[in-house]
This record gives structure tokens, C-alpha cells and sequence, in this order.
């Protein structure tokens, strides 16, 4: 998507990734197919490029600092650092006074018991790095249940953070430029099943006070990483309105894949024009749209998404399909303010 995206402003695409015919690379100018510690590979594709960018954050950050030594890459891989790491995301935030849910890092087995008493219990385990859409984390209820989930988990560097009794899950897509220039979209609401997105709602149903507060936490965020590009923080509200974060997205997020069709600029074109040091556009939303993600086998049922007047059917190429792997999305739209409430 950020390759037709880029097409579009005339731009040509260069895709570097481990996988042959990759989605991206079968829209793109071109694409190289290397491991990313393949130091000859990256130094080419480094060369062959104006400006690098990633859409994805399980990405080794001495990858793109490899990269960064011979051109610009946005977000930075200090950006990717610090977002790759669930405890530093939570740390930052704390600096910055943003709440989150109450954590505690792991290291050890003796860091066990003081997790929980500063945590809490029932928590949710987590690995520090490479986890997404559910993957590396387990919720607890007791110390025995942490231990053992902790020894799965591989005995490594975890967090364990504290349920947050929320209401709403909410997103807020922002877009930064180098000059510090920031504009959001409608913050969507989203509903996970098994730690995967489902589906993305907006308008989010929360008071227009939640709103400022998500909007100023995720600005606040983004100049504290000196944020270049598009980049997403989730975020949950509770029952009386208070807002807290729970992750950084350093890149193009599911969650604004209904930007496509509703918005006059996408998310993704609106990465393009960030990181290209191009004029932002306009980011009103023109319809109410639910986004429901195609997950494993339900992409079988693709055919049948091709009926609505006003559905838009997105597949993404993927060769193999999986349990829990996203294969494509529908956006659905309808005239704002006549949309259902969401069961």
C-alpha cells in the first residue's frame, strides 16, 4: 500500500525483504530479496535509494542503522529502538507523564515475586521485542501461572503488565514531518479477539475530552521520538474517561487501513509526503467506515465482499495462508452519522 501509494505521486518503489515475491514487492520498481544481517545487500539497496523507510517493526534495528549510515531512513533507527522494546516504550511514557497500565520488568526468576507486587494480578506476560498481533504474550492470574508462563515465554527479558479494566480501544494515526509539523486522523475505535484486530470503527464512541487527551498524548509521543513519518499509539479509555497508552506503532498501522477510502489522503500517502519533505493533505473524513481484517480462512470468503455497494475488498498478496495471519480487509462506508452502533 505504500508503494501504490507512492506510485501515485510518481515516486518509484525499491523493496528490501527476506521474503521472495513478497506483497510489496510485487508492486514495486523494484526489490531485492536478502537476509536483513546480509551487510553487501543492504550497502546496494542503500546506494540504489533516495530515501528508506519500514512498515514494519520486528525489523533488526542494526538493520536499519546499517542503512541509516549510508541514507536517510524515517522513522530513525533510534525511533525503531526504542519502539521495538515494550519496557522503554512504557519508561517514555512515564517520563513524559503519560499513563499507562502499571508495569514491571522481568529478567530473572527473583524478579518474579516483585513484578506481581508491583504490577498486579491478573497481568498480562509479555516479551520485551518481536511480539505483535498477540504473538509473545500470556495472561496470568497467579505467581505460579507467571512462572510458568515466563519459562514458555523462553526465560528472557519480559514485562508484565496489569489488566486495564477499559471501555473503548482506541488508535490515534498521527503523521510528523522533519519540521515538527503534526496532523492527525479520526481516531478509530478497534476490537480485538485472541490479541489480533478484527475491526476498526470510526467514529470512535468516546467524549470529545478523551479525544483531545489521545490526540495530545500520541503529538506529546511523537516530538519526544522526533518522529518523521506516519505512526500510530493504542491506547485504551475507561468507563470515567481516562485515557492510557499501551504500545507505539512506529509505521503505517492496520488500524487506519479505512483511511484508503474515506480520506482525501491516506495514511499511507501521508507517510510519502512526511518522509519526502512534501506538503501534508487534507485528512477529513468523508464517511463513517467499519475495517474488518480477513483473518486465516475467512479470506476464502473473498468473492462474497464483492457485493456490497459500498464495501472495498483488499487482498494483499500473501501466497500462504495461516491461522491468525491477516490476508486482506473489507472497508465498508456509509453517509456520517447514519452508521449502527456496534453490538
Amino acid at each position: 500500500m505504500l508503494c501504490i501509494a507512492s506510485a501515485h505521486l510518481g515516486y518509484r518503489t525499491h523493496v528490501y525483504c527476506p521474503d521472495a515475491d513478497s506483497p510489496a514487492s510485487q508492486v514495486a520498481a523494484d526489490s531485492t530479496v536478502a537476509a536483513y544481517e546480509d551487510g553487501a545487500a543492504l550497502k546496494a539497496f542503500a546506494e540504489a535509494v533516495d530515501i528508506a523507510t519500514f512498515e514494519f517493526e520486528n525489523i533488526p534495528a542494526d538493520t536499519v542503522e546499517t542503512i541509516q549510515r549510508i541514507v536517510g531512513v524515517c522513522p530513525s533507527a533510534k525511533t525503531l529502538v526504542m519502539t521495538q522494546d515494550r519496557l522503554l516504550e512504557k519508561q517514555l511514557c512515564t517520563t513524559l507523564g503519560i499513563p499507562t497500565a502499571p508495569f514491571a520488568p522481568i529478567s530473572s526468576a527473583e524478579d518474579l515475586a516483585a513484578a506481581v507486587e508491583s504490577a498486579g494480578l491478573p497481568g498480562i506476560l509479555k516479551t520485551r521485542q518481536m511480539g505483535y498481533d498477540g504473538k509473545g504474550q500470556s495472561t496470568v492470574r497467579s505467581l505460579s501461572e507467571l512462572e510458568s508462563a515466563w519459562m514458555a515465554l523462553g526465560a528472557g527479558d519480559c514485562i508484565l503488565e496489569g489488566l486495564v479494566d477499559f471501555e473503548v480501544e482506541v488508535s490515534v494515526i498521527f503523521a510528523r514531518s522533519r519540521t515538527g509539523a503534526l496532523d492527525t486522523f479520526d481516531v478509530p475505535e478497534n476490537h480485538h479477539r485472541d490479541g489480533i484486530l478484527r475491526e476498526s470503527r470510526v467514529p470512535a464512541r468516546i467524549a470529545g475530552a478523551a479525544l483531545e487527551t489521545a490526540r495530545d498524548f500520541a503529538q506529546r509521543l511523537a516530538a519526544a521520538l522526533d518522529y518523521v513519518g506516519v505512526g500510530a499509539v493504542e491506547m485504551f479509555v475507561t468507563e470515567g474517561g481516562s485515557v492510557l497508552v499501551n504500545e507505539i506503532a512506529p509505521r503505517v498501522h492496520n488500524s487506519g487501513h479505512w483511511t484508503i477510502e474515506a480520506c482525501a489522503t491516506d495514511q499511507f500517502e501521508q507517510h510519502i509526503r512526511a518522509i519526502c519533505d512534501l506538503p501534508f493533505g487534507g485528512t477529513a473524513r468523508a464517511f463513517d467506515v467499519v475495517m474488518t481484517n480477513l483473518i486465516g480462512d475467512e479470506v476464502d470468503a473473498w468473492l462474497s465482499h464483492l457485493d456490497g455497494p459500498f464495501s472495498k475488498l483488499h487482498l494483499y498478496g500473501k501466497t500462504t495462508v495461516r491461522p491468525g495471519r491477516k490476508m486482506g480487509h473489507v472497508t465498508t462506508l456509509t453517509p456520517i452519522g447514519s452508521s449502527p452502533d456496534p453490538e
